[in-house]
């Protein structure tokens, strides 16, 4: 059993070690993590041209299928964004767009969010990539409170006590779940 989480941010910023705590958590339970991270990626949005529905594939060539092939192999993914300008950022934005005409390959999987941020916007931002668990029809554990911590410097984030005991509690959370389900 494997969970990846997919960071949106920056390299060693405030979302990636958050998903580092949760899947600290989902290790101790006995699963395999994998970290990935969307900086230095070339991820393009959809733009909407319905290739893919008479193809089967998209036709711009950029990281999204190894990301892609990642999540569709895992019994558990999560999103991670920092919130940028009120939302996720342009590459998490663009990532969950690619899936427009994939036919649900979440389907049935568990999966949730992780927002960071430095004093606002995390509700709108949890909604977007709570919308999208939704839509690909995926299984979304609960917590002690939302998937939300709040930080601006490096690590700052790890200050806010009841963020990252939410995310422990995700972590362990998801972990369950995903061993509930392939009892």
């Amino acid at each position: 059993m494997k969970v990846v989480g997919v960071v949106g941010g920056r390299l060693s910023g405030n979302t990636e070690t958050l998903t580092r705590v949760a899947l600290e958590e989902i290790q101790k339970e006995g699963l395999e993590t994998e970290l990935i991270s969307l900086a230095g990626k070339k991820i393009e949005p959809c733009d909407g041209c319905r290739t893919c529905l008479e193809s089967g594939k998209c036709h711009i060539e950029d990281d999204f299928e190894s990301v892609f092939k990642k999540m569709v192999e895992a019994d558990g993914i999560i999103l991670a964004t920092p919130v940028y300008f009120g939302a996720a950022t342009p590459q998490m934005a663009s990532l969950i767009s690619r899936f427009y005409s994939r036919g649900r390959p979440l389907k049935n999987k568990v999966g949730g969010p992780i927002v960071v941020a430095r004093r606002a916007g995390h509700n709108f931002t949890l909604a977007q990539l709570l919308f999208f668990f939704m839509i690909e029809g995926m299984i979304v554990p609960g917590s002690t409170y939302w998937n939300v911590a709040f930080g601006r410097s490096v690590g700052e984030v790890l200050k806010d006590e009841e963020g990252v005991r939410t995310i422990r509690n995700f972590g362990q959370k998801l972990a369950w779940l995903i061993k509930k389900i392939k009892e």
